[in-house]
């Protein structure tokens, strides 16, 4: 495959940084972003040590001029991974609305934000890939999650608009809809789970989040890095506007 820049959002941690140090293996170039810029740091050079190529950025993807300048300071970038993200548990009635508000605005605003200021580098240049980092979320709904599961189907009709916005180019853009990977996040989840619902953290992982599954596995990242290694590709080029599930089979009942 062709080596490609590729700028990563929430890449201090989780998903994002071990996307990052999967893509790196592969010999892609990438620019690793993170609003905690130590965090962002620390990936970056855990991959240099590793004799990849890496760089990094403090990023808030929640300001639309901070998205710019960041893109604009990496040089021309191939391929987009929209992956910053957070998560928090309560009842609609009980969520904070500013906490609402700012979930929607980092996983839907920012991701917006980003293809603003990266699309017109890729459609000058006839290539570009933006994967979004959706979830399973973006698909189905649970309790307690509203703001998350608003702002990760929204993910998917922003990824469709924008597809179809771009497709006189050869660039796609695409949303990856995972069920739980064991990251930091998802321990968090289920810790405040285990509150909401009155459960063990055990009962939590095995009636919540892998009873819908009939595979029964967590996700892992390698799997992840593999499908975005696919759709970075020339292979790839017709496959665009699609929300593609890892999910073992949740979304076949």
């Amino acid at each position: 495959m062709t080596p490609r820049r590729i700028l990563i959002t929430g890449a201090g941690s989780g998903i994002g940084a071990e996307l990052s140090a999967q893509l790196a293996l592969a010999g892609h170039e990438i620019v690793v972003t993170d609003v905690d810029v130590a965090a962002a740091t620390r990936v970056a050079a855990g991959i240099s040590a590793a004799g990849g190529r890496a760089t990094s950025a403090a990023l808030d993807v929640t300001q639309a001029e901070a998205a710019g300048a960041v893109l604009r300071a990496a040089g021309p970038v191939d391929v987009l991974i929209n992956n910053a993200g957070l998560q928090y548990v309560a009842r609609l009635e009980e969520f904070p609305a500013d906490r609402w508000a700012f979930l929607v605005a980092v996983m839907l605003t920012g991701a917006a934000n980003m293809a603003r200021a990266a699309l017109p580098g890729m459609r000058a240049r006839n290539f570009g890939r933006i994967v979004n980092i959706g979830s399973i979320h973006s698909l189905v709904a649970s309790p307690f999650k509203s703001a998350y599961i608003a702002a990760k189907h929204g993910l998917i009709g922003l990824s469709k608009t924008l597809a179809l916005e771009n497709a006189d180019v050869d660039v796609t853009i695409n949303t990856i809809c995972p069920v739980y990977v064991r990251t930091p996040l998802v321990e968090k989840q289920i810790e405040a789970q285990a509150r909401e619902h009155g459960l063990t953290t055990g009962r939590v992982v095995d009636e919540i989040m892998l009873k819908p599954m009939p595979k029964k596995a967590f996700v892992t990242v390698e799997e992840i890095a593999a499908l975005t290694a696919y759709l970075l590709s020339d292979a790839a080029r017709n496959v665009t506007a699609q929300a593609i599930a890892i999910d073992g089979g949740w979304t076949a009942q």
